[in-house]
């Protein structure tokens, strides 16, 4: 009957404090992200708050501050591990990181609650939910205001026309060889050709390219069976 000879209420009323406020800060911050229906939502944020929380909690109650800040650094990597796996890679695009971040900042204010410390766990809730809204305008103007000349780079663009019947075995070649000469894809768009081909545009990283070395990517990529035309063309960007 040990189980019975740990119900204390004192500490279950603390334990019922700290993982209501993690549930509470957590639903905060999860209702913003489903309103713009990220991948993870209302839920997953809360859970990972209350998650965090009960853990921390538990930590706490059995091996008192030393305890909880092991199980802290243990939360902060199993989150990590979570997180990645809001991460989604399409192509050259990752798409998912501020959703992965935003659930690392649901386990610090769980994490914080658990711990007691439920003032900390408002304000890390209050700062997390600013990241995601007050800074968002801010982000789109920024990302929408030309740059100076002075700052302005060149953009290189590889362009490849091929059978749509063989564009994903292209596809891959372009990438790998690409990054066989360290010229990595930021993006990589694919639209129809006409009836039957379909051009695949890659537009690099790099800022200053070796014009040898990519015209000996194009040079193997139309020697592809399916390749009608590939070639690269530089401008400069904003």
């Amino acid at each position: 009957m040990q189980a019975l000879q740990h119900l204390d209420l004192p500490s279950m009323l603390d334990t019922f404090v700290s993982l209501g406020a993690a549930f509470l800060l957590g639903s905060l911050i999860g209702l913003e992200r489903q309103v713009r229906q990220r991948t993870a939502g209302l839920r997953t944020n809360t859970l990972v708050a209350v998650g965090a929380a009960a853990f921390v909690d538990l930590a706490q109650g059995l091996s008192g501050d030393d305890g909880a800040v092991r199980v802290i650094a243990y939360v902060v990597s199993g989150v990590g591990f979570l997180g990645a796996g809001a991460i989604m890679k399409e192509g050259a695009n990752i798409f998912g990181i501020n959703t992965a971040a935003t659930l690392w900042g649901s386990a610090a204010v769980g994490a914080c609650a658990g711990a007691d410390r439920i003032g900390e766990a408002f304000i890390g809730a209050l700062f997390v939910l600013a990241s995601n809204t007050l800074l968002r305008p801010v982000a789109d103007r920024i990302n929408r205001k030309p740059m100076r000349e002075e700052d302005a780079e060149a953009s290189y663009t590889v362009h490849v026309i091929c059978q749509k019947a063989v564009h994903a075995d292209v596809h891959d070649h372009l990438i790998e060889w690409l990054e066989g000469q360290d010229y990595p894809a930021r993006n990589v768009e694919q639209r129809p050709f006409g009836r039957e081909d379909v051009e695949i545009l890659a537009v690099l990283f790099a800022s200053a390219v070796v014009p040898a070395q990519l015209d000996g990517v194009m040079a193997r990529l139309e020697e592809l069976p399916g390749v009608t035309h590939a070639f690269w063309s530089g401008s400069a960007e904003s």
